[in-house]
């Protein structure tokens, strides 16, 4: 494994979209705001919850876990979310390196439809362009995520402001201090601690305890990767944290219910 693998997939996802690159243009990020589906915003689905959130991850394979689970329907494990009271669900849709598509997206928002009680969705990519955006809006994404790390602060301004023409949330990454002080500066209403370090892969829950006591009140607060259930959930919880975006864990539970009411209980 190359001692900095984000660098390695950014370069790669730059060279993957080069093809698909275009002008978006305004008219065409509200019209896609115009047509969103129904339900609560994503960020709105992680406020004011009597119990910690779980945002459930549809991922089949991951640079640091391999193969996690072969899944040939995504809407079929997002009804299993569904089911289960997840109270959001993020979809990769990265292939080369975590074994999603786009068309993942779009199968598991043509199954929850414009159901009220309907989950929202994040289109979890690696984001360079609102290309990107657009093909998250047209899927049925309610939000995207941005990794700081990985972009310039013009790269990110032009992806927040895209994403909020279209009627999508943002969810900005962080693993370090300066990065958080880089994603304030984007006005972000939702921020996420990665306790996995993208340049090596290594997780540490210690990273959330660190980080989300640094983000102002107000801000939707999230610990990404490393939950695997009660205990690191509350570990999270104690931290300030709003919201756990869980990926691995569920994808492998034998009792998806279960798993998701224990990570609310925390």
């Amino acid at each position: 494994m190359p001692s900095d693998k984000l660098t390695e997939i950014m370069d790669w996802k730059r060279r993957e979209l080069a093809p698909r690159l275009r002008p978006v243009s305004d008219r065409e990020l509200a019209r896609l705001a115009d047509m969103r589906r129904k339900g609560p915003s994503f960020e709105d689905a992680l406020r004011n919850r009597a119990h910690l959130s779980v945002i459930a991850e549809i991922k089949r394979r991951s640079p640091s876990a391999g193969q996690i689970r072969e899944l040939p329907d995504a809407s079929e494990q997002a009804r299993l979310y569904y089911n289960a009271g997840a109270d959001a669900i993020s979809v990769l849709t990265d292939e080369k390196f975590f074994g999603g598509t786009i068309r993942d997206l779009w199968e598991v928002n043509d199954l929850l439809g414009n159901r009220d009680d309907a989950p929202p969705t994040i289109r979890k990519d690696f984001f360079i362009h609102p290309v990107q955006v657009v093909e998250a809006a047209e899927a049925g994404a309610r939000a995207i995520l941005i990794i700081v790390r990985a972009l310039k602060d013009e790269e990110m301004r032009i992806l927040r402001d895209s994403a909020h023409a279209a009627g999508l949330d943002c969810l900005f990454e962080i693993h370090s201090e300066p990065e958080l002080e880089r994603a304030l500066e984007m006005d972000a209403r939702i921020i996420g601690v990665n306790n996995r370090d993208l340049a090596r892969f290594v997780t540490d829950l210690a990273f959330t305890e660190r980080l989300l006591p640094m983000v102002p009140e107000g801000i939707v607060k999230v610990s990404e990767s490393g939950i695997f259930g009660y205990e690191q959930a509350r570990r999270a919880r104690e931290a300030g944290a709003d919201a756990v975006l869980v990926g691995e864990a569920l994808m492998k539970a034998a009792d998806i219910d279960a798993l998701v009411r224990e990570l609310q209980q925390a």
